[in-house]
């Protein structure tokens, strides 16, 4: 049996030297264009070549997404970025964009290809369609359940199709983070990598009929918890999922290395007895410090088939860090904390 990966972001150099120390097995990142996060520092060719020869002299991989929708115009200069990077030492490509994949697998047929999430596959068409297209992995859309990626891993395998997975980070109210809402409120399209998170704003809900608001469990009610898999691993392993993804581009380095050596410690006892999956868990110190990296609150999702109101962080959408303790006391400009935990 082939160990996960464990695949782990890098917005710039600082992040990816942290998730290799911290235990990643590759790392993904993008380039100054065709990237979509546009808003992370990212790396130029020349850096490539560096985090690539840093990476490699450590065993771990490296994959540069070119994952938005590339316009007809674009086309030849999207090749000339796929070729750069695949010269500069990238072991994989990951890409959104249907007619990009294609003409990279025409035009230059030795580099490597991964289907992002975004290409939204999520049954055995979509992984056939890959298979014949080149590509070598499918990263899985995040709205399918432990059973589902499991029979898509099995077609993947008859196909020669490798199926990756979302393990951790944020969560897209849109469908497989194809999201219209951003250009269409913020004048910023996430398809072109410039998403404006309008999904984190406050709403307020209306009856239109009757012209008036309705009582809502809070404001942000188009914002989801963060996804949290440290306890599923053991079932995405048996379900033979090749890549295990954490997301996390525009997060601090701080936040790679805490993240990935938490699942770097659950990986390796999940694969403690070689050839066979043990049954793993976080420890409580393992839980607290994905909660202290960010969260806004953790849910397994669709993972575990989770489609309502529990999936949602409808009180705020920011990071709401560990629970220490309680207000006790507030008086003179002086307040009190009773703890639950000891402070250092």
């Amino acid at each position: 049996m082939r160990n996960m990966e464990l695949l782990a972001p890098a917005g710039n150099m600082s992040a990816l030297h942290a998730a290799v120390r911290a235990g990643a097995d590759a790392v993904y990142l993008g380039l100054e264009s065709f990237n979509a996060r546009r808003g992370a520092d990212n790396f130029t060719i020349a850096t490539l070549k560096e985090a690539c020869d840093y990476a490699h002299l450590r065993g771990v991989k490296i994959y540069v997404t070119l994952n938005i929708i590339v316009l007809p115009g674009e086309v030849g200069r999207a090749l000339e970025c796929a070729r750069q990077a695949w010269r500069a030492g990238a072991d994989a490509l990951i890409i959104q964009d249907i007619g990009l994949a294609s003409e990279i697998a025409r035009a230059l047929p030795d580099i490597r290809l991964h289907v992002s999430t975004q290409m939204n596959t999520c049954n055995a068409a979509g992984i056939r369609a890959a298979a014949r297209m080149g590509a070598k992995r499918v990263t899985l859309a995040r709205e399918l359940s432990v059973e589902e990626i499991a029979h898509l891993a099995q077609v993947g395998a008859e196909a020669g199709v490798e199926v990756e997975a979302f393990g951790h980070g944020a969560l897209c109210i849109c469908y497989s983070g194809q999201c219209l809402m951003s250009s269409m409120i913020g004048g910023r399209s996430a398809n072109r990598g410039l998403c404006a998170q309008a999904c984190r704003l406050p709403y307020e809900l209306h009856n239109a009929a009757q012209r008036k608001p309705l009582s809502a469990p809070g404001e942000h009610l188009l914002s989801p918890k963060d996804l949290c898999s440290v306890d599923l691993l053991s079932d995405l392993a048996r379900a033979g999922v090749a890549s295990l993804k954490i997301e996390g581009r525009m997060k601090s380095a701080d936040y790679v290395s805490a993240v990935v050596s938490v699942y770097r410690r659950v990986l390796d006892r999940v694969y403690a007895q070689e050839g066979s999956v043990s049954p793993a868990r976080p420890t409580e110190d393992e839980r607290r410090t994905l909660e202290e990296a960010f969260s806004r609150g953790f849910t397994t999702a669709y993972l575990e088939g989770q489609r309502g109101n529990d999936i949602m962080s409808y009180q705020r959408p920011n990071n709401r860090g560990a629970f220490i303790g309680r207000v006790a006391e507030a008086r003179n400009g002086i307040a009190t904390i009773s703890a639950e935990h000891e402070l250092s």
